[in-house]
């Protein structure tokens, strides 16, 4: 029989009699998805996504279960049809349950694939846990030792018992790495010929650097002052951030090739315009905001009334300022509780902390306020500066009464002076922790466009500021913040800094779809069912008695059997098959949404009793491949489909467990799941069937 002539997306081709449309588009080269097509079974047509148009009919039609004809004129790809294929795809997700990711992954600033990494660890994989780590950061141990862990507050682990030790995991992989004596090197892309430059040495530029260079390009830092780190180095004591580690971790970046310019001050010593000038093809500003906030009352510029941050920075390079027996610090944040630890250390005998709010409303993290309790730091709550003035045996600081009023913009209740109640202290300093803000005067003279309050404007998908080829991140975007999510932005302005210089669109990350349970609280109990309580490890640490007289590190780090202990803790509640699931690519690629469609979602359910796979219902799509590949060609039979309409489900025959069925764990139903339904335990040999 002749063969039969068609036009796919304008291309002419002749094709054999019997050949399908899907068959056909192969031929010419056409991409059409589809999640439920299996080319060695027969047709299923169940999931509509490789719908094409058809000229002279109506309505599109399955490419995979429709046949040729001669004179056929089809089309692969329109609006039309990506909104249908959308819509079948959203139609899917709705009834969809189950994570991509795992939500302390998503909370990260950073993006570290936390599931992974702590999986690595607790099968002993030390250094392929730090390499995944370093995929994301380049400052795992430093992290390790300040971050206040958002991702923690979102780890499911709650529901059972207390979330896993995220932080102290990953300083416990770098700090292996650090004392190996050779710290790992991330590989760098071959040049680019490109060269940009980064302008400040803090967390956002260091972290901007590392992953451009990574990517291939020449990159120069101009750090103002004398050592880089920005407010890791300057604005955190040593006895939580040693210098060495961070030095350590400065090293790595600048043998991968990063050049670093010390003593280089924008607006002084350099302008975006001369930078350009010089060559450099793209520029990121990452300047901070290492100016201490005015308390704005009579007397604070006397000797003896210090910033906060330039009190740590002279602590930082060695210069001990005498404090006198007694120090008050203003303030409510984590500044001012470094200050007053730190104010401890220098021998000062009696520390307060006098802040306007209640301890609820302190911006400082518990943790931090518990230790500096503990260490005897008194606080003084309700309480605000008026004046300050010199005595004969120091400084005598009058202060306010207050009570809390209704929040203000901060959603904090706002102090209320308490008329007549007045009182006065004397001390020997003063220190000044009430905020930072930005150096405004580096950025005098240039063109970036900055917001009221001294921020610069950028695209908040790209960090591309109102400059092309300019881009900035960190506290000079935001305002004061912590330092991971700095370095989360300034990981996003590389991937946009690269893409602008190769020529491509700038968007960032661009969308990518999840898939997502829902928050903490919203989560099926199903899901934790099956865990018994397992107490988190416990940090050790400094005694108490030594702490207070040194700098030397507080908390002492994991042992190598604990941190195990630790990540096998970890629920895994991101999904096995992320990286393979068809159904997250396309929702991806054709931009659905999970919740488009509202009505009943199926449950949480996990069939984990066979030892070579597992099954989770909620994430199955009823496509009917492991059904058929099972009978079709295995000849087992295990999975069946129950219920009609809404309720049909792909479950084992009977309704069995797994382990109490016929399957043999030869795993080609894993092969043939387009989602992670159906997930191996052990490795799955290549796939045998033809699954786009």
């Amino acid at each position: 029989m002749a063969d039969i002539n068609v036009t796919v997306n304008g291309k002419a081709l002749q094709v054999p009699p019997g050949t399908t449309v899907l068959q056909a588009a192969r031929l010419a080269g056409a991409d059409i998805p589809t999640l439920c097509h299996v080319a060695e079974l027969k047709q299923f047509t169940s999931c509509f996504m490789c719908v094409v148009q058809v000229e002279g009919r109506p309505k599109p039609i399955p490419a995979c279960s429709s046949m040729v004809s001669e004179g056929m004129v089809i089309t692969t790809d329109s609006p039309a049809l990506r909104e249908t294929r959308r819509t079948c795809l959203e139609l899917l997700l709705s009834d969809h349950t189950g994570d991509c990711y795992a939500p302390c992954h998503l909370t990260c600033p950073t993006g570290i694939d936390i599931q992974g990494f702590l999986k690595l660890i607790a099968q002993g994989e030390f250094h392929k846990s730090l390499e995944l780590i370093k995929e994301a950061t380049p400052f795992p141990a430093s992290l390790g030792r300040i971050c206040p862990h958002p991702c923690e507050a979102e780890c499911r682990r709650n529901r059972v018992d207390e979330p896993l030790a995220i932080c102290w995991s990953h300083r416990f992989v770098a700090d292996l790495d650090l004392e190996s004596g050779n710290p790992y090197i991330p590989p760098c892309a071959p040049d680019t010929g490109k060269r940009v430059a980064v302008i400040g040495g803090g967390p956002a530029g260091l972290s901007a650097a590392y992953h451009l260079r990574r990517k291939g390009h020449a990159v120069t830092v101009f750090e103002q002052h004398e050592a880089a780190g920005g407010m890791m180095r300057w604005g955190i004591p040593y006895y939580r951030l040693p210098a060495a580690v961070l030095d350590a971790e400065i090293k790595v970046i600048t043998d991968m090739g990063v050049e670093i310019r010390y003593n280089q001050r924008l607006g002084r010593d350099f302008t975006i315009q001369s930078l350009k000038d010089a060559g450099y093809d793209a520029i990121f500003v990452g300047v901070g905001a290492q100016e201490t906030t005015r308390m704005r009352v009579e007397g604070e510029d006397l000797p003896g009334v210090l910033p906060g941050l330039e009190f740590l920075a002279r602590v930082a390079r060695g210069d001990y300022p005498e404090l006198g027996d007694s120090v008050v610090v203003i303030g409510g944040g984590n500044t001012a509780i470094d200050s007053a630890r730190t104010a401890l250390r220098l021998g000062a005998k009696e520390v307060t902390i006098l802040y306007r709010r209640t301890r609820e409303e302190m911006p400082a993290l518990d943790i931090e306020v518990e230790e500096a309790m503990k260490e005897g730091v008194k606080f003084e709550f309700l309480a605000a500066p008026v004046s300050v003035q010199e005595v004969h045996d120091g400084l005598a600081l009058t202060c306010q009464r207050m009570k809390l009023g209704e929040p203000d913009a901060s959603g904090r209740r706002r102090p209320v002076p308490i008329e007549g109640a007045e009182f006065r202290r004397t001390c020997g300093t003063i220190i000044s922790a009430i905020g930072q803000r930005i150096d405004l005067e580096c950025l005098e003279g240039e063109k970036v466009t900055c917001s009221s309050d001294g921020r610069i404007e950028v695209d908040p998908l790209t960090m591309q500021t109102t400059i092309p080829g300019v881009f900035a991140a960190g506290d000079c975007v935001t305002g004061p913040d912590i330092a991971v999510r700095a370095m989360g932005r300034g990981r996003l302005a590389a991937v946009s800094i690269d893409q602008y210089l190769r020529g491509e669109p700038v968007i960032g990350y661009g969308y990518d779809f999840n898939s997502s349970m829902g928050k903490l609280d919203e989560v099926d109990p199903e899901r934790f069912a099956r865990y018994e309580p397992v107490p988190r490890v416990k940090m050790p640490e400094l005694e108490i008695e030594r702490r207070v007289r040194t700098f030397d590190q507080v908390e002492l780090g994991l042992t190598p059997e604990s941190a195990v202990a630790e990540a096998k803790r970890c629920l895994e509640c991101g999904c096995a098959a992320v990286n393979t699931c068809k159904l997250k690519e396309y929702a991806t690629q054709y931009g659905a949404r999970q919740d488009v469609w509202a009505g009943e979602r199926r449950g949480y359910f996990i069939d984990n009793s066979h030892p070579d796979l597992y099954m989770e219902t909620g994430k199955c799509i009823q496509c009917g491949a492991c059904v058929r590949v099972c009978r079709d060609i295995r000849k087992l039979e295990v999975f069946t489909f129950v219920n009609l309409g809404f309720r049909a489900r792909v479950l084992p025959y009977f309704g069995l467990p797994l382990s109490q069925t016929t399957c043999d764990g030869c795993l080609e139903c894993v092969k043939v799941c387009p989602t992670g339904a159906l997930v191996a335990t052990r490795k799955v040999v290549e796939k045998a069937y033809d699954l786009p």
